[in-house]
């Protein structure tokens, strides 16, 4: 089992910044990677970025590559989402999730853990 909790959500202007941050607990080295996701009221989840533990490999939303940067030190630091120049399309309720094996990292269907979500909302 994988315990994820995430923090540092809240309201921000548009053009302003957040950072996410997801803390994971548990069977951590069964994990292959941690990722963020969003859901927007009557959409479905997306895409948004994920990071792969071993080695670190990154991988971003077209709407958010070079705006978002997604980090993790090492298995007993959070997996932190900086995000910038935030619009009000990107506002979400984001998810952290994990999933213990490569391939097919946009599909939600293949993370086997979330965390409770955290609100952003960026106004405009």
């Amino acid at each position: 089992q994988v315990q994820l909790v995430e923090s540092g959500g809240g309201l921000v202007q548009a053009g302003g910044s957040l950072r996410l941050s997801c803390a994971a607990s548990g069977s951590t080295s069964s994990s292959y990677a941690v990722a963020w996701f969003r859901q927007a009221p009557g959409k479905e989840r997306e895409f948004v970025s994920t990071i792969t533990w071993a080695d670190g490999f990154t991988y971003y939303a077209p709407s958010v590559k070079g705006r978002f940067t997604i980090t993790r030190d090492n298995a007993e630091n959070p997996v932190d989402l900086q995000m910038r120049r935030l619009t009000p399309e990107d506002t979400a309720v984001y998810y952290c999730g994990a999933r213990g094996r490569s391939g097919r990292y946009y599909d939600p269907r293949t993370y086997n853990y979330w965390g409770q979500g955290i609100q952003v909302t960026v106004s405009s």
